[in-house]
C-alpha cells in the first residue's frame, strides 16, 4: 500500500543520504571506532566485521500519544543490546496486515535478541484513536509494543514515507536503514543472523528474554470474538457467523438457537469433519444450494462446507500468498492474496481479493480462479473491467445483474454492470490525480462524489437501496441507487453499545433477512438486528453458543544451558511446610513487575518422601513478599516431619525500569538444594540469592 521507495538492507552497505534519520536527538553519536568494528570476516580470531560500520545514532522514540502492549513507554536505553525492528504501519492497510506473520516469525526465530516495536501512525482519522487502535492490535494478535504515532511525530523522525516501512536498528542503538513494502522476511531473517554474530563476539548482545503486557490478555472470553461477515439464508432458516477471532464459522437460526459449529476454533488450514476442520481468520461467505463457500482469509484459501456430509474441503488457492498479481489458473495451483468477501450470481462465484486491489472470479464446476476485473493498481478508476483500479475491495452484494463492492481503502462503492463488464463509482470520489481518491475520507452524507464514507467493508442489497457498514464512522449508511444518495440510518458516529440512539465500533458485516438486517459488530463481539422499517435494533444471541475451550499448552522445558547454582545441604526445623526467601539483586533503577506472576517450581532428584508429588513438577505463584526490599517466599507444604531430600528450584520472575518503564525482563533462576528437616534444625528458612542483569 502507497509504496513510495524501497531501500534494500544489505551487509556493508551504505544507504543513501534521504535514508539518514532526520533527528540526530544523540549529540554523542561520534564515538571513537570500536576495535572490533572493522574486522576482517577471512581472519577467525578477529570475529566477525560488523555488517553495518558507521551508521549514526538513531531518533528517539519519544513523540507519541500512548504506548500499547506494554505497562509504560520504552526508550532506546531500555533497548539497549537487543536487535530493534520498528514496524511502521496503519491498522486498515492490506500489505501492513500482510506483514504481521512476518514479524511473528522472526519473533520467535530470535525471541531473546530482536525486538519489534510497532509505531502505528494512522491514515484515517478513526485510526487514531487509542482505543481503536488497541482493538486492532486484539483483533490481529499482536505481541509486540506499538506507538500510537497519532501525530506522525515518530514517522517523520525516521523520514518514513509509505505504509508499511520496517527501520532497524542495532543493539547499541544505530540507525541502519530502511525497507518498504512486503515480503521482506528473508532479507531480514540473513540481517538479523549477521547482526547476532557480530554483536554476540562484541559483547554488545543481550538475550536477556523480555515480556510485555499484552492487550489481547484484557480480552474477555466471549462467545463471538471479533466476527468479521454474515450470512443469511432466509429459505433454510439459517444464519452463518463469520467467527474470525475464534477461527470457525457459527451456524444459527434466524431466531438465534444454534444449529452448528464449523471448525476446531485453533488456526490452521486442515480439511475433514467440522470438529476436524481448522481456518484462519475467515471473513466473507456464499452459500449455493448443500455448499457453503468461505474466504479463508488469511491462509488465502477459498474452502467449501458440505452442509449434508458435515466436512470442510479446500476449493482454491496453495496455502501461499501470492504477491506476483497471477492472472489465475488451475484451483489448487493457483495462489490466492486474502480473498475477503463472496458472492454468487448465474453459476459464477466473484471474489472481493483485497490483498492485490482486484475481483476474481471461479465458475462454479470449473478447475480454474481467475481475475476478473481491477489492473492490480490501488485507486479508484472507472472503466472497463481490466483497467479499472480498485482500492482493498473488502465487501460484495448484488441485485443479480450488478456487483455493488466496498472499495474500503477509497471509501467508496462502486459498481460493476455483469452485462457490460464495466466499472463506475455509486458514491465516493474516483478519477482524482496522484492516487488522491485514498486520501479523500470522511463522513458526508450527500449525493454521489460528494458523498464521504470512512473504509467501508460490508454491503447488501435491498429494493433499489444499499446498506452499507460505514465501518470507521461507526455508522450503518443507506444509499438510494436511483438518485446516488446516501444517508446515516443508523449509528452516532460514536464508539458504544446502546440501541437508542444504536451505536457500534467498527460494523464490517451485513445480511438481510425476514426484514432485518444483520449486523456483525465487530470490535463489540456481537451480532445485531435492526428492523428494516423502523430501524429498532436488539441484539442477536446465539443460545447455547460458547468461545472454543482453550488450547493446551505445552510444558515448559528447561534451557539445558541454564546454570543451575548448588547449594550447601540445609537442614531446616520440622514443621508444616519447607520455605524458601530469595532476594533478588535487580540492576539499578529497576523493580519486580507487579502485573506479571511469579512462578515457581520444585522437582526432586532421585527419591525422597519429604513432599507430596501433588506439589512436585507443577509450576505455581510465589508471593512478593517485600516488594520495596525486591524479596519473595515460596512456601511448599511438608507431607513427613521428618526426612532428607535433592530439589531443584527454579524461580521465574519479572523486572522493570522504575517509573513508566514498559520494556521488563525476565529471569529464571535455578537452585539445587539438599534438604534435611529434623526436630533438631536450626533454620526455619532457607535463604537464596538471585541476580539478574
Amino acid at each position: 500500500m502507497f509504496l513510495l521507495a524501497i531501500v534494500v538492507l544489505t551487509s556493508q552497505s551504505s544507504l543513501q543520504a534521504e535514508d539518514k534519520p532526520a533527528d540526530k536527538t544523540d549529540s554523542k553519536s561520534k564515538q571513537k571506532p570500536d576495535s572490533k568494528d572493522n574486522q576482517d570476516e577471512k581472519n577467525p580470531k578477529a570475529g566477525p566485521a560488523n555488517p553495518f560500520p558507521n551508521r549514526p545514532k538513531a531518533p528517539s522514540l519519544d513523540g507519541g500519544e500512548t504506548w500499547l502492549n506494554t505497562s509504560g513507554e520504552i526508550t532506546l536505553k531500555d533497548l539497549r543490546g537487543k536487535i530493534v525492528l520498528m514496524d511502521f504501519w496503519t491498522y486498515c492497510c492490506i500489505n501492513c496486515i500482510h506483514v504481521l506473520p512476518d514479524l511473528k516469525y522472526l519473533e520467535k526465530k530470535f525471541p531473546n535478541e530482536l525486538v519489534v516495536i510497532g509505531v502505528h501512525s494512522a491514515k484515517f482519522d478513526t485510526e487514531k484513536g487509542t482505543e481503536n487502535i488497541r482493538r486492532a492490535i486484539q483483533r490481529y494478535e499482536i505481541e509486540h509494543p506499538v506507538i500510537n504515532d497519532a501525530n506522525m511525530i515518530v514517522w517523520r523522525k525516521f523520514n518514513v514515507r509509505s505504509w508499511p516501512t520496517m527501520v532497524l536498528l542495532d543493539p547499541e542503538g544505530n540507525y541502519l536503514g530502511h525497507l518498504s513494502g512486503e515480503g521482506n522476511r528473508e532479507i531480514l531473517e540473513q540481517v538479523i543472523k549477521k547482526l547476532i554474530d557480530y554483536h554476540d563476539f562484541k559483547g554488545t548482545l543481550d538475550r536477556t528474554p523480555i515480556q510485555f503486557d499484552l492487550e489481547t490478555d484484557k480480552l474477555k472470553n466471549t462467545p463471538l470474538k471479533f466476527p468479521g461477515k454474515i450470512l443469511a439464508d432466509e429459505k433454510n432458516n439459517r444464519l452463518f457467523i463469520s467467527d474470525s477471532n475464534h477461527n470457525r464459522i457459527v451456524i444459527s437460526t434466524l431466531g438465534g438457537k444454534l444449529i452448528d459449529i464449523i471448525g476446531a476454533g485453533t488456526i490452521g488450514a486442515k480439511d475433514g469433519s467440522y470438529a476436524e476442520a481448522t481456518f484462519d481468520h475467515p471473513q466473507g461467505m456464499e452459500v449455493v444450494g448443500d455448499t457453503l463457500y468461505v474466504a479463508d482469509t488469511e491462509n488465502h484459501l477459498l474452502r467449501t462446507v458440505n452442509l449434508k456430509t458435515k466436512t470442510v474441503s479446500t476449493l482454491a488457492g496453495t496455502g501461499l500468498q501470492d504477491r506476483r498479481r497471477t492472472p489465475g489458473g488451475p484451483l489448487l495451483k493457483t495462489a490466492l492474496n486474502s480473498p475477503w468477501a463472496l458472492s454468487h450470481v448465474d453459476g459464477i462465484l466473484y471474489i472481493a481479493m483485497a490483498g492485490p486491489h482486484q475481483m476474481w472470479k471461479h465458475k462454479l464446476g470449473s478447475g480454474t480462479v481467475e481475475t476478473y476485473a481491477g489492473s492490480g493498481r490501488e485507486d479508484i478508476i472507472n472503466g472497463p473491467l481490466a483497467s479499472a483500479a480498485l482500492a482493498q475491495p473488502s465487501g460484495i452484494a448484488t441485485d443479480g445483474k450488478t456487483l455493488y463492492i466496498c472499495d474500503s481503502e477509497g471509501s467508496s462503492i462502486r459498481r460493476i454492470n455483469i452485462a457490460k463488464g464495466e466499472v463506475t463509482t455509486v458514491v465516493g470520489t474516483s478519477e482524482l490525480p496522484n492516487g488522491r481518491c485514498l486520501f479523500e475520507f470522511g463522513d458526508v452524507d450527500g449525493i454521489g462524489a460528494d458523498v464521504r464514507l470512512q473504509h467501508p467493508l460490508g454491503v447488501v442489497h435491498h429494493d433499489g437501496f444499499l446498506y452499507v457498514a460505514d465501518t470507521y464512522n461507526h455508522k450503518i449508511k443507506k444509499i438510494d441507487l436511483k438518485k446516488k444518495k446516501s444517508t446515516t440510518w443508523l449509528g452516532t458516529g460514536k464508539v458504544g453499545t446502546n440501541f437508542k440512539p444504536a451505536q457500534f465500533s467498527e460494523p464490517a458485516g451485513l445480511t438481510l433477512a425476514a426484514g432485518k438486517l444483520f449486523i456483525a459488530d465487530t470490535n463489540n463481539h456481537r451480532i445485531v438486528t435492526a428492523d428494516l422499517k423502523t430501524g429498532q435494533v436488539a441484539d442477536f444471541v446465539v443460545q447455547g453458543l460458547k468461545p472454543p475451550k482453550p488450547q493446551k499448552t505445552k510444558a515448559s522445558i528447561r534451557d539445558p544451558k541454564a546454570k543451575v547454582t548448588a547449594i550447601k545441604p540445609q537442614t531446616v526445623i520440622a514443621g508444616k511446610s519447607l520455605n524458601f526467601e530469595i532476594d533478588l539483586k535487580l540492576p539499578e533503577s529497576y523493580k519486580l513487575n507487579k502485573l506479571a506472576p511469579v512462578v515457581y517450581k520444585l522437582v526432586a532428584q532421585g527419591e525422597q518422601k519429604l513432599i507430596a508429588a501433588g506439589e512436585l513438577n507443577a509450576r505455581k505463584r510465589a508471593k512478593i513478599s517485600q516488594p520495596e526490599s525486591k524479596s519473595l517466599s515460596v512456601s511448599v507444604p511438608l507431607s513427613a516431619s521428618s526426612g532428607t531430600g535433592t530439589y531443584e528450584l527454579s524461580v521465574s520472575f519479572g523486572y522493570c525500569r522504575e517509573g513508566t518503564g514498559g520494556l521488563c525482563k525476565l529471569k529464571t533462576a535455578y537452585w539445587k538444594i539438599p534438604v534435611t528437616v529434623s526436630a533438631d534444625g536450626k533454620q526455619t528458612v532457607i535463604k537464596l540469592e538471585a541476580t539478574a542483569k
